[in-house]
Parts: C-alpha cells; structure tokens; sequence
C-alpha cells in the first residue's frame, strides 16, 4: 500500500470565518489530470486515488462561496459532502477522520485546494459540521481513499438524504411518501445562522455498497439525493 503522508502545518485559522476567507479558486482546467498553478506552484493530480492515506490539518469553507462554480465545473453546495484537494481525482470519495474525536464523513472530491500552508484538506461546510469542527475552523484529520475497497466492505451507518425544508410539514409530508415506496426515514432539525432546517434522510444502511444501490433507485424520483456517513 502506499501512503502519501503531508507534515502537519503550524498555521491554524482564528475563528469559523477566518478559515474560509483564505479560499483561493484554481483555474477550471482543460483536463483535470494536467498540472496547473496557484501562486506560481504546479501541481500535478495524481492518476489513481487508489490507497491513499494522508494526516494532516483540515479547514472548512462555506457561505461564502456557496453556489460558486469549483475547479471540476460543478457548483459548490455548502450543505452537500464534497471537498477540495489539491491533486486526488475529482469524484474520489475518501473518507476523513477527526484524529481529536473519533468522528468521520465519507465526502467527494470536486475542488481543488487548500492553497494555504499546512492543510491538506478544505471541507464543505456540513462536513466540517458533521465532524464537529465548525467553530474551530480547522481540525487534525486522517484522509484514506476509499477507491480501493469493495464498497461492501465499506462498513458504517449512512443515511441518503433527499430532502431538507425550511417547512416542518413539507418535510413530513415527504417522510410519508418514501414511507409509501417502503423506505424507512429519519427528519432531523438543524439550525443554521437565523434558520431552521428539517432534513429527510433515508436508511440507516451499514455499508456503502447499500447506501449507494438504494442512493442509484432514489436519485431517480429525488435528484440531488447524497449520501453520507453518520
């Protein structure tokens, strides 16, 4: 197995905004496995994602950027499982862990970046939330490819999430149609900045290869359902 092991930087943000003040946008390239530039650095993504293993700092960026365009031409949603990398395959899905409380998320790769000294990873917004690092604004974390596995062997509990609604009811009223099509959910209540969230999550399914088969048969009635890892 290879391991691609970065040093942890000495460089930590102060406060939630001022980790996500420093996003620099690569240029959209041409073909996303040429090299490109960021401050005068070339970096080159790597041809395969296959048993990659890093440590080191992550960040988070959010609001600021939500509804941007990211350097794989999709547009940055704050509130999906997505990151940046500076050279990993665009839609590499790796799964990172929060080495200061155990807590881990399975996110896709579809930026790049951290283009700030230390830090290897910049999480979506509602990674960085499920990993319990918001108000920190940056955490030590362990990356670790999981292209090389079969996903059923991909262990853990993951939800698909297909909804999520500023109105209570619309949220149940959705919660009772999946009910209908035979699928078990969950509503659960968020609370962002001034607003109030109900999010219909479908599962729980205890491996990947699960969540993404019944992920396939939602996205075909729910377009944008995701899936994530509890």
């Amino acid at each position: 197995m290879r391991y691609y092991f970065l040093g942890l930087g000495l460089l930590l943000c102060v406060g939630i905004f001022s980790c996500t003040s420093k996003k620099v946008y690569a240029p959209l390239p041409k073909s996303p496995s040429k090299p490109y530039q960021v401050y005068g650095k070339t970096y080159t993504p790597l041809p395969s994602a296959n048993n990659y293993v890093e440590e080191g700092i992550a960040s988070w960026y959010g609001p600021k950027f939500h509804g941007r365009r990211t350097a794989s031409g999709e547009i940055y949603n704050m509130y999906a499982y997505t990151a940046a990398h500076k050279v990993l395959p665009f839609h590499t899905k790796v799964r990172v862990t929060n080495l200061d409380n155990g807590k881990q998320v399975i996110v896709k790769i579809n930026d790049r970046g951290p283009f700030v000294a230390g830090r290897i990873i910049d999480l979506s917004y509602q990674a960085a939330r499920a990993l319990g690092m918001v108000e920190t604004g940056t955490a030590r974390v362990r990356i670790e490819s999981l292209h090389s596995l079969p996903k059923s062997k991909i262990k853990g509990t993951f939800y698909i999430q297909v909804g999520s609604f500023s109105i209570k009811e619309n949220a149940l009223t959705l919660q009772q149609r999946l009910s209908v099509l035979g699928y078990n959910s969950r509503i659960v209540q968020i609370f962002y900045e001034d607003s109030t969230l109900w999010r219909v999550q479908v599962g729980p399914y205890y491996n990947l290869l699960q969540a993404e088969t019944n992920r396939s048969k939602l996205s075909t009635i729910f377009k944008g359902s995701f899936i994530f890892m509890d």
